[in-house]
């Protein structure tokens, strides 16, 4: 190996994924073309399904890659990196991946709850990786946004009308001046 590809980086993350009990793919974000197609993507997910769901260990090396993993319940959740990246790093992303999704769905982390709750999945998933860099650790903090960009409304008649009202207001104001 050449001494660049060994230089530390910003890209931590290669991949997220959360399978069921049956090793089927529930959530997964690839942030680089290690496998670039979904068949291989599959089949990666199969291999790392078959290696890691009767151990109670929390991380593997697997294909060149290191894996770290949770269990609970029907889900698997799993993070992955290069084979030389921190496995303490990889998993502060899974911990605050789990901890912020077991505040948002209330402690009960199973299959049924995560699927009602896919947007706040998505959502919590990329306040915590963007593009394999890691943004944040603090499952509060996740929380806290994710609950915000919820309650971001679409436009409705009412927004528009105080939208409206504070122009009238804006305009009163100048031409008073």
């Amino acid at each position: 190996m050449d001494s660049f590809a060994l230089e530390p980086t910003l890209y931590t993350v290669k991949a997220v994924l959360i399978l069921d009990n049956d090793g089927e793919r529930l959530y997964a974000k690839y942030y680089d073309d290690t496998y670039p197609t979904v068949k291989e993507q599959k089949a990666f997910e199969k291999n790392i399904f078959n290696k890691t769901h009767r151990t109670d260990s929390e991380i593997a090396l697997l294909e060149g890659l290191t894996v770290v993993y949770k269990s609970n319940i029907d889900l698997y959740f799993y993070v992955i990196g290069s084979s030389h990246e921190n496995e303490l790093m990889l998993m502060s992303v899974l911990n605050c991946l789990f901890d912020s999704l077991s505040q948002m769905l209330r402690k009960n982390v199973e299959r049924r709850a995560l699927l009602e709750n896919m947007e706040g999945l998505f959502l919590a998933v990329d306040e915590i990786v963007d593009g394999g860099v890691i943004l944040e650790s603090d499952p509060q903090q996740v929380v806290y946004r994710v609950a915000l960009r919820g309650d971001d409304v679409p436009l409705t008649e009412q927004t528009v009308t105080q939208v409206l009202q504070s122009a009238k207001e804006q305009i009163k104001w100048s031409l008073l001046r």
